[in-house]
């Protein structure tokens, strides 16, 4: 009597664990351009600027090597720490648009129709070029007549030049900051608030617990992981803040620019209008450094507020 025990089927030849070589070929083809891209455009030029803040790199000519002294001198630059200043009360501005980003989202939340309307309103500052925005914005915050000035004369307020008073433009560029940002942190918060289970409001309404009640004892806390995380993109956002600076304040004597600048527009006026490379490769890797600790500060701190399911 023949055997009818099923064989085990047979490992084809030239296989490694499941996959012939040549689909291994294949797959290494697939990939090569985004690894290619990533290196040429990401990875290289972040080693580049590392060698470059150890070197003296003028516009014409070979780099020389300098060690740290472009580091000495930045920390006794009176200029990088004014713009540092700058840049640090720029982002804890931006982040006071987070509890008025979970407000805006709560009560989205609550509307029965128009929902999708109202966060496709929010997000349009998100898809506009920064330029627009920034154009825009000086015209509103323009000292002789613009939208703002209008509007609080009309209460008998008198004007300011927010973006010609260094005194006002931090600020200024804050309420913008805060504005953008709005969308993509609505989105985001929106999507936690969905995920929070009906039945913990409906048990919460029952046992007495009024609308102010629930949003700090059951919305809070189970959103506190997006709100963790809308918090970091705000943080590293707002200390490369960028473009407002330059769209906003550039202008024929505009006082304002010396006392205003953040650290990225300080990168940018070392290392290309200046043409001081190696200064400017070293206020970009301390800006890293920068964003790398508040991040891990911010990891620290989330183990004693988010709660996780």
């Amino acid at each position: 009597m023949t055997s009818s025990a099923t064989k085990l089927p047979r490992r084809p030849s030239g296989r490694r664990g499941g996959v012939s070589a040549p689909n291994g070929w294949w797959a290494l083809a697939f990939i090569a351009p985004a690894t290619i891209g990533l290196l040429l455009l990401y990875v290289w030029p972040f080693l580049r600027t590392v060698i470059d803040s150890f070197q003296d790199v003028p516009a014409f000519g070979p780099a020389t090597w300098v060690g740290t002294d472009n580091y000495t001198a930045l920390l006794h630059d009176p200029d990088f720490w004014k713009a540092f200043g700058n840049s640090a009360l720029y982002t804890a501005i931006v982040l006071l648009g987070v509890p008025v980003a979970i407000a805006l989202a709560a009560l989205i939340e609550q509307v029965g129709r128009g929902r999708a309307l109202y966060r496709v309103l929010f997000f349009l500052p998100v898809v506009t070029l920064p330029v627009a925005i920034g154009m825009v914005w000086r015209f509103i915050y323009n000292g002789d007549f613009g939208l703002l000035n209008t509007v609080l004369s009309w209460f008998g307020v008198d004007g300011q030049f927010w973006v010609a008073d260094p005194r006002f433009t931090i600020y200024a560029f804050g309420v913008v900051g805060i504005w953008m940002g709005l969308g993509i942190n609505l989105i985001i918060l929106g999507a936690g608030l969905q995920a929070i289970p009906k039945a913990l409001y409906e048990a919460s309404a029952l046992d007495g617990a009024g609308r102010v009640r629930q949003f700090f004892r059951i919305t809070v806390p189970l959103l506190s992981p997006s709100i963790f995380f809308v918090t970091v993109l705000t943080v590293i956002g707002a200390l490369q803040m960028f473009d407002l600076n330059f769209i906003m304040l550039r202008g024929v004597n505009n006082t304002a620019l010396a006392d205003s600048k953040t650290i990225v527009y300080l990168f940018y006026e070392k290392a290309f209008v200046q043409f001081h490379q190696g200064y400017g490769a070293a206020i970009a890797v301390v800006l890293l450094l920068v964003i790398m600790i508040a991040t891990a500060l911010q990891f620290r701190l989330q183990r004693s507020w988010v709660f996780y399911d």
